[in-house]
């Protein structure tokens, strides 16, 4: 059975950081493709951070580069996203993502989210 488990959310100052954990379990953590989404209410969903399986190549969207950092740790099965210089509108509930492509099919899995809330 799949699962990602996220842990870490909750509620933090602006300027103030927070890091995020996603531990997988039920299927080739190293294989997959891992990633970070978060969606603010009212919003569609958007990538955050992607790490790759193989190097780690990391990718991150504009809004969050130099202040966020993925990183993944095979032996652990886990998949962090350190945020710094949180800002409010980073607020959002955080999803991670695993996926990987073989023989042509998409595998997609996620997780039940994670609350980040960032207010003064």
């Amino acid at each position: 059975q799949v699962q990602l488990v996220e842990s870490g959310g909750g509620l933090v100052q602006p300027g103030g950081s927070l890091r995020l954990a996603c531990a997988a379990s039920g299927f080739t953590f190293s294989s997959h493709a891992m990633s970070w989404y978060r969606q603010a209410p009212g919003k569609e969903r958007e990538l955050v951070a992607a790490i790759g399986s193989g190097v780690g190549s990391t990718n991150y969207a504009d809004s969050v580069k130099g202040r966020f950092t993925i990183s993944r740790d095979n032996a652990k099965n886990t998949v962090y996203l350190q945020m710094n210089s949180l800002k409010p509108e980073d607020t959002a509930v955080y999803y991670c993502n695993a996926a990987r492509t073989i023989g042509g099919i998409r595998y997609n899995y996620w997780g039940q989210g994670t609350q980040v809330t960032v207010s003064s």
